[in-house]
């Protein structure tokens, strides 16, 4: 969905560590840019679909519309995260990352504290969830300039 005016639209993938074998996961609401940060313990199919839906906080179902994924196998069992969130998923075709551009232009932001290679067993919560509060506080020019976190908790205000 090209048309970022609607809230609700997140984008999800995984940061992939050293030997890719370590991975915080990431989720990014497309209009506000808000982006939780989510520590993966395990990659799988079972358990990452199960970490997304414990990092969203109970949302209005307006801002919970849809969640679009690359075509990566840790989401094999994305009906979890449905059932858990009640959003619907989406898959991006394969080879097309512009089908998830925010959410791959976050990933360019996270690259600054977190550059390919990193091993992200070796990252602390505390590390993550820091990032996380940075992203979440730097206003960018596509927001007027306003910090992602003001603008999520307007929306959450008029909608809840």
């Amino acid at each position: 969905m090209a048309d970022r005016t609607i809230p609700g639209q997140w984008g999800g993938d995984r940061i992939l560590g050293r030997s890719q074998r370590t991975a915080p996961g990431t989720l990014v609401e497309r209009t506000t840019r808000t982006t939780p940060l989510v520590p993966l313990q395990a990659k799988g199919a079972v358990s990452v679909p199960r970490a997304y839906a414990r990092a969203l906080p109970a949302l209005p179902p307006t801002l919970t519309k849809r969640l679009t994924y690359d075509q990566g196998k840790e989401m094999g069992e994305h009906r979890q995260f449905t059932i858990a969130t009640n959003m619907q998923g989406y898959f991006a075709h394969p080879g097309s990352p512009w089908e998830r551009g925010t959410n791959e232009n976050t990933h360019g932001l996270i690259r600054q504290y977190f550059p390919k290679g990193t091993d992200c067993a070796a990252v602390s919560l505390a590390e993550i969830k820091g990032v996380q509060g940075e992203l979440n506080d730097r206003p960018p020019q596509v927001l007027g300039w306003k910090e992602p976190n003001q603008v999520f908790q307007r929306l959450v205000a008029l909608e809840g």
